[in-house]
């Protein structure tokens, strides 16, 4: 791996802490468009390191982004992905999206799968780029919920 791309850790119960205060700093922009804390700043966190997988990019000590997974049956779903403000648009959600693609790879599923809110233009924005499609919307707290899939098919490593 080229040392300008640092290789992911996966999340121990030691880093709920950390991992909870990236999550609150990354979402916090949200808050002002929705009126409210998104649901991903009010998680347990200290119960999401146990039950589900969380790979963190660290560079020079310090977390910069996550992205939390959970291998279901027939896909993997990305329950969230979390840039630190001072590193988005550099291309790690897209990294992470990859990283994603190779863990459901390696496991036989063929798509990925997440959700999230339309009000969160940006980050549509970004799935669609990378060939999410919408296939389910429903009312959420006076927004709407986007669930998102992505066949992993055509999806580079």
């Amino acid at each position: 791996m080229a040392p300008d791309r640092p290789p992911f850790i996966t999340a121990g119960p030691d880093d709920h802490d950390r991992v909870r205060g990236l999550v609150r700093l990354a979402y916090a922009r949200w808050v002002p468009i929705i009126g409210r804390e998104p649901r991903p700043m009010q998680a347990d966190y200290a119960r999401a390191v146990l039950e589900h997988r969380i790979d963190l990019l660290v560079e020079g000590g310090a977390l910069v982004a996550l992205i939390e997974t959970d291998m279901r049956s027939d896909h993997l779903w990305i329950e969230n992905i979390a840039v630190h403000p001072d590193h988005q648009g550099r291309g790690i959600g897209t990294r992470l999206v990859a990283h994603a693609a190779r863990l459901a790879r390696a496991e036989g599923r063929r798509e990925l799968q997440l959700l999230t809110n339309a009000a969160f233009l940006a980050n549509v924005r970004l799935y669609e780029r990378l060939g999410f499609v919408t296939w389910k919307t429903e009312p959420w707290r006076q927004s709407t919920a986007l669930y998102m899939r992505r066949p992993l098919d055509d999806l580079p490593d």
